[in-house]
């Protein structure tokens, strides 16, 4: 079955490359805010395959598998009986992989190398103990030009592999969506604890719902899976506009250890920085942390298993001055250094490509919005929990 490109714009200089239409799973939505920013500023024609979700996941799965037994990722396609042509010249192709897996989705679109002056993938999720279980996929990657991740901890195994530039990439959010400005809202949620969680820290707050009234939001189904990407992420941007307080933690924390020593910053930190909350939680010891999130009190840090949370947010209630300095900090920096299009403007720069005027213009508005956050008191009337 031949598939259409989705076109913008006849003098579109970037092809795009979306799973949108085939992953539906909750962490897909930051992932797709990207490439909607991406389109936004720039001249951009999309592929985004259309394939029965659930049977993609089993097509997938045996492509991946089949992969590793022939040690070759160059032929084998995970869209049976897909093919997607691309009939005219761009000056980029872009695909963020966020899963190893997805890269056999390239074997479905036909001549995207010929036809694209330079080859840019961004490489999500690539943990470095796990490199050796994917050698035919990453090896996919050698038609690109450059290799992003945002893992650094799996640069060098990865470019070792792919013989391409590897370059750090930090994660990103939309910082506009995410800022509670120009229109804050009241902060009527008093903790936001999503994904992987302690249940220690857990049983604690469910107590403070149970014996204090506490405002308290968190997921209570397993295989999260979105039916609209859009509306989910509207939901959960408005969640951390109104939370006081976020529970954050180093990415996969479960996985690390004595067996995964690799710590790396999970997108939460610049979600929840991005909202005004204040975040608390174990940041991962990483560089990438270290760099991004190095102003005062990014993060307060307590313990994982932290069975004295009520005394914590206790404390941190009655120090109100700090606590509306810290979310002003944490907005204003995602604001300046952390929306998407300086991620895009950074990949940009690296292949030698012309910065758009839509570019210059987000960076205009984000600039507008950190400068009304400096010079705006954030409300001294929220509400507050009531702890004893």
């Amino acid at each position: 079955m031949l598939s259409k490109i989705s076109a913008t714009s006849e003098n579109s200089r970037v092809l795009l490359l979306s799973m949108r239409n085939l992953k539906y799973h909750v962490s897909r939505g930051a992932v797709y805010e990207l490439e909607d920013v991406i389109q936004d500023c720039d001249t951009v024609d999309v592929i985004a395959p259309k394939f029965n979700p659930n049977f993609f996941k089993f097509t997938n799965q045996l492509a991946n598998h089949t992969v590793k037994l022939l040690k070759n990722g160059k032929y084998i396609q995970s869209l049976v009986n897909q093919s997607i042509k691309v009939n005219k010249n761009y000056d980029l192709f872009f695909f963020f992989c966020q899963s190893i897996q997805d890269v056999l989705v390239l074997n479905s679109i036909k001549g995207w190398r010929q036809s694209c002056r330079y080859a840019v993938c961004w490489l999500d999720e690539l943990w470095a103990k796990d490199i050796d279980n994917w050698l035919a996929q990453l090896r996919v990657l050698e038609d690109f030009d450059y290799i992003f991740l945002n893992f650094d901890g799996s640069i060098h195994r990865v470019a070792d592999i792919v013989r391409r530039p590897c370059h750090s990439l930090p994660y990103g959010v939309d910082a506009i969506k995410f800022c509670p400005y120009p229109n804050p809202t009241e902060r009527c949620v008093d903790v936001l604890n999503i994904g992987r969680r302690s249940a220690v820290t857990h049983d604690a707050l469910l107590d403070l719902v149970k014996y204090k009234n506490l405002f308290y939001i968190h997921d209570t189904i397993q295989d999260l899976y979105m039916s609209d990407y859009k509306n989910h992420r509207s939901l959960y941007t408005n969640f951390l506009k109104r939370s006081h307080y976020m529970i954050v933690n180093k990415a996969k924390f479960d996985l690390t250890g004595n067996s995964n020593p690799q710590e790396e910053v999970g997108p939460r930190f610049y979600e929840g920085a991005a909202g005004g909350t204040i975040m608390l939680g174990v940041p991962p010891k990483c560089t990438a942390f270290t760099q991004n999130f190095n102003w005062s009190n990014a993060v307060i840090e307590i313990p994982f298993d932290c069975s004295n949370i009520a005394n914590v947010i206790s404390e941190l209630n009655q120090q109100i001055d700090i606590c509306e300095k810290n979310r002003k900090d944490n907005i204003i920096n995602s604001l300046l250094r952390h929306d998407w299009v300086y991620r895009w403007e950074k990949i940009l720069e690296t292949i030698g490509l012309e910065m758009t005027p839509q570019i210059q213009a987000r960076k205009a508005t984000l600039q507008k919005l950190a400068q009304i956050v400096s010079i705006s008191a954030l409300d001294n009337h929220e509400s507050q929990l009531v702890l004893s």
